[in-house]
Formats: structure tokens, C-alpha cells, sequence
């Protein structure tokens, strides 16, 4: 199994979010199969947190490719995002699924995220990073879900992406 490195998730962020579909999520030495990811791709992006801007809280996404951001989503369950692409440029993967845990909530409280991995990389964690096993699969491509807040243009796009389930 290889580690995915930097040049991986230094890439825009709707080819990052396709081809972690598939990738191990390993955590302490858990290993789940990302089963589903959703992009969320800067400003312009009415969905994605730095919409409005650089806050303490959306900091983290404008750090460089690799960089963890975990969020608290109505103050019950941490979700887990990888930033990606060019520092400044505040993109990020939701990891929304793995084989095992459907769902972000159930995700990270099957392997134990919390707030702690926020800013941490991925690249170079001891504790949380993801592998290519070599495992290739089809994707299919549907809308986000849980954005109501975002223009009707942004819930409408194709940004979610999935193992394609034979």
C-alpha cells in the first residue's frame, strides 16, 4: 500500500475528490474504504464554508494541499475534509463515507475523529493519513446533499461522488 503524498492533493479539487473514491482511510491503524466524497471549491462556491471570506474558523482551508480540516456540524458530529490545490485557494474533500461507516457522523465516530486532527496534514500524520491499496473502481457522480443553505446553481452540481455499487 502506498500513502498518498502532497502532489496527490496538490491538484483541483473536484479530480481530488473522484479519485479518493476507493482509497483506504487509515486511522490508528484502522483501515475503512472511501466509499464517498464531496467537493467543495472556494469563494464562489456558495456551499463551501470560505464563502464569505477568511475567518478563523475557514483559516485552515486556505493552508496548503493535505491539510486536515475537521468540523463540528451542528454541534453532534465531526466531519473530516481534506484541503486541496494552490495555498490560498480555500478548496476541500469531504470524506463522506466508507464502506463500513455510511455517512460522515457515523465515519468519524467509527474511527474516532474529533476536532483534534484539525490542522494536521494528512501527508505527514502518524495517526490519520490514506493509502491506494490498488483498488480501481467506476464512480458515479450525483448532487451534494445537506446544502440548503447554498444558491440553487451550487446544490444542482455534480460534486458528490461515489462507488459505483454493482
Amino acid at each position: 500500500m502506498a500513502r498518498l503524498n502532497y502532489d496527490f492533493y496538490h491538484r483541483p479539487c473536484l479530480e481530488v475528490a473522484r479519485d479518493l473514491v476507493g482509497k483506504v482511510l487509515v486511522v490508528n491503524g484502522n483501515r475503512l474504504r472511501i466509499s464517498e466524497t464531496e467537493a467543495y471549491c472556494g469563494e464562489s462556491d456558495t456551499a463551501c464554508h470560505a464563502h464569505k471570506g477568511r475567518t478563523q474558523r475557514t483559516e485552515v482551508l486556505y493552508a496548503q494541499a493535505g491539510t486536515i480540516y475537521v468540523y463540528l456540524c451542528y454541534g453532534i458530529h465531526w466531519l473530516l475534509n481534506i484541503v486541496t490545490g494552490e495555498s490560498e485557494q480555500p478548496e476541500a474533500v469531504l470524506i463522506r463515507a466508507c464502506l463500513e461507516a455510511p455517512g460522515p457522523g457515523r465515519l468519524t465516530k467509527a474511527l474516532g475523529i474529533t476536532g483534534k486532527f484539525n490542522r494536521d496534514s494528512v501527508v505527514d500524520s502518524a495517526e490519520l493519513w490514506i493509502e491506494d491499496d490498488g483498488f480501481r473502481c467506476q464512480v458515479d457522480t450525483d448532487k451534494r446533499v445537506g446544502i440548503g443553505y447554498a444558491s440553487q446553481e451550487d446544490q444542482d452540481k455534480p460534486w458528490r461522488f461515489k462507488l459505483k455499487q454493482r
